[in-house]
């Protein structure tokens, strides 16, 4: 009586998926996934700096926000679109 058998735990199962059903079940476990590497993204991101974070989120080719103050350079585009 102190433990379950594996019947108790498939009748079990078998109630959660009437009630929830299929679908809902589903969806619930893929956004517990993402909630877990979203987590495991955090942890990785706390022990950088805000220039390796910045450097990080820029994609290949573009140039960040802080190395953009820096330039001279003047967009022609946004400039026309004023």
């Amino acid at each position: 009586m102190g433990s379950f058998s594996i019947w108790h735990w498939l009748i079990v199962l078998l109630i959660v998926v009437m009630v929830f059903g299929t679908k809902k079940l589903r969806n619930m476990g893929g956004d517990l996934g993402g909630a877990v590497k979203g987590f495991k993204d955090g942890m990785k991101e706390g022990g950088q700096t805000a220039e390796e974070k910045a450097a990080a989120a820029a994609p290949a080719g573009q140039v960040s926000h802080a190395q953009a103050a820096d330039k001279t350079t003047i967009d022609v585009e946004a400039k026309q679109k004023l």
